[in-house]
């Protein structure tokens, strides 16, 4: 067994917040295990001035901790899972998942107003082309204003009056303590969340098996279950942060219940779908449920959004 393991990580606090939450679980769970955290600048943390959908990088926050990895700097990389691309480079792969917190998106607004609230004139910052089109589908009169930097510098900028509103992960504001933030958890009916939204993913190389021994006491099963049929959903889509696309799933009683949509930038077209079935099919699922979406005309969409990308 490893008497000592790296972990690398964004130097963000919500990063280094979800690496040491890793670090705790490893050192409970194996107390003669000395753990440490290797930060790491990535391109995202580097380029705040281009919004995430023009950059066009699937590996914006992973790519240099993934290199880190591969070239033994560290034992493993600690991610947003919601910011893992679903094709892994050659050598790694996901190792464990802990148990995931809240999915939803949350809105934070500085007049108090709700989403319902919300109308013409009304200017609501947000990074994620996904929120976008479901802020559009409830309400095109609403503005929309992208948004860039860490959780309390977004905050900082809305006090400042750059917007009324913002959409933002409710996970991360609730592991922040910035609680008190949050005007209303959105429905995940109204903002379908992002895949693996609320997760926090550990990376490994694919031939370490001394990690893998402590991979497979810290992994939560149900995460897993429902993480591995989304990441199918998104990865059959050939989805990333430049697709208005989302997927949330349930666990309960050993069935898995998905449900996901594509939709327009501007969210006049909108394809939502679900369904159920084993939990043991999990992968099964989320390409199923991508195939029903295809089958409602998604590919169609995908392709006025990026013609030369997608394929059937």
């Amino acid at each position: 067994m490893k008497r000592h393991i790296k972990i690398g990580t964004r130097g963000s606090q919500l990063a280094l917040y979800q690496a040491e939450k890793v670090k705790a679980t490893l050192e409970n769970l194996f107390p003669d295990l000395h753990v440490e955290l290797e930060i790491i600048k990535t391109k995202g943390d580097k380029i705040l001035d281009v919004a995430l959908s023009k950059i066009g990088d699937k590996g914006l926050f992973t790519k240099e901790i993934e290199n880190a990895l591969i070239d033994g700097s560290v034992d493993i990389a600690v991610h947003s899972l919601k910011d893992l691309p679903t094709t892994l480079p050659e050598g790694l792969k996901l190792g464990a998942v802990l148990e995931r917190g809240e999915f939803r998106d949350a809105l934070v607004s500085l007049n108090g107003k709700k989403l319902s609230e919300l109308g013409a004139g009304d200017i609501v910052a947000t990074s994620s082309l996904r929120r976008q089109a479901g802020l559009m589908k409830m309400n095109n009169q609403i503005i929309i204003k992208d948004i860039r930097g860490n959780v309390n510098s977004r905050l900082k900028k809305m006090e400042e009056g750059y917007c009324d509103a913002m959409i933002m992960a409710a996970a991360g504001l609730q592991r922040l303590g910035l609680e008190k933030y949050i005007t209303e958890i959105i429905d995940p009916e109204i903002i379908v969340p992002a895949v693996s939204q609320g997760a926090i993913a550990i990376e490994m190389r694919i031939i370490d098996p001394e990690v893998e021994q402590l991979m497979q006491k810290i992994n939560h099963t149900a995460t897993w279950n429902a993480i591995v049929a989304e990441r199918a959903f998104l990865a059959h889509l050939q989805g990333g942060c430049q697709v208005p696309l989302g997927c949330f799933s349930k666990v309960e009683n050993g069935i898995l219940a998905m449900n996901g949509f594509v939709a327009s930038l501007d969210g006049s077209q909108f394809i939502n779908e679900s369904l159920s079935g084993e939990i043991s099919k999990g992968a099964e699922l989320g390409i199923q449920l991508a195939e029903k979406m295809l089958e409602k005309g998604a590919l169609g969409i995908l392709n006025q959004i990026n013609p030369t990308k997608f394929t059937n």
